[in-house]
């Protein structure tokens, strides 16, 4: 039997919250998301004289960094070039230093992002092209899907299978939390979660600001 997100037997659902979620004592959620990318809009009146430059000309790339930085919430100094983007459409964006593994599992992740939710889902059988394709995912399923578009998974795991999967502890990239009843995993700075997909309608949102009771394993090299 495969390992649900939260449920205690394979009933099915259809993309809500598993009912024991809203009170949860393994997590602790933020009190609001990530600014979502908003695109920028330039104004320009041939008519009105150019805004002064900065006084020293360009900026460093310090300063740009520090600005981008404050811009997305950022804190203690992170590297805006790590962190992931959230769209308004609810789609992580890639890091500009990721590699090309966790760009992968980031667009192999959004394929899923704002699939439904059905215990089981994303755990059938292999198509003729190695891949598998479900119309709807559980947590350890769309975790699963992810981890494969970037070629670290031949099979999809549940949420138990991924206790001991990879290395233990977190990773620069890609951590994943599980133990016998969920799984998620954060990538780039943004959290990939079925119970955030139940919020927001995407699975991709911040990660908590406490989460117990979960294994930490990691991919190797991430």
């Amino acid at each position: 039997m495969v390992s649900g997100c939260g449920a205690s037997s394979p009933a099915r659902h259809s993309g809500t919250t598993p009912r024991n979620s809203a009170t949860s004592h393994v997590f602790t959620i933020p009190a609001k998301l990530p600014p979502r990318e908003k695109p920028a809009v330039a104004h320009h009146n041939a008519d009105t004289a150019p805004a002064a430059p900065r006084s020293g000309g360009a900026p460093s790339d310090a300063e740009i960094q520090r600005e981008l930085a404050q811009a997305l919430g950022l804190k203690g100094g992170a590297d805006v070039t790590d962190q992931a983007g959230l769209t308004q459409a609810g789609y992580a964006t890639v890091p500009p230093s990721a590699p090309a593994k966790v760009a992968a599992i980031i667009d192999g992740a959004n394929q899923v992002a704002r699939a439904p939710y059905l215990y089981g889902g994303g755990h059938g059988g292999i198509n003729a092209e190695g891949h598998w394709v479900d119309s709807a995912y559980d947590c350890s399923g769309s975790v699963s899907f992810a981890l494969a578009a970037a070629g670290l998974l031949k099979n999809p795991l549940d949420s138990t299978s991924f206790m001991a999967w990879g290395r233990p502890g977190p990773g620069k990239w890609v951590t994943i939390f599980a133990n016998h009843v969920h799984a998620f995993m954060v990538v780039a700075g943004l959290r990939f979660d079925t119970i955030e997909r139940a919020r927001t309608g995407t699975r991709w949102g911040a990660p908590y600001t406490a989460v117990h009771g979960f294994t930490v394993r990691h991919p190797p090299g991430l």
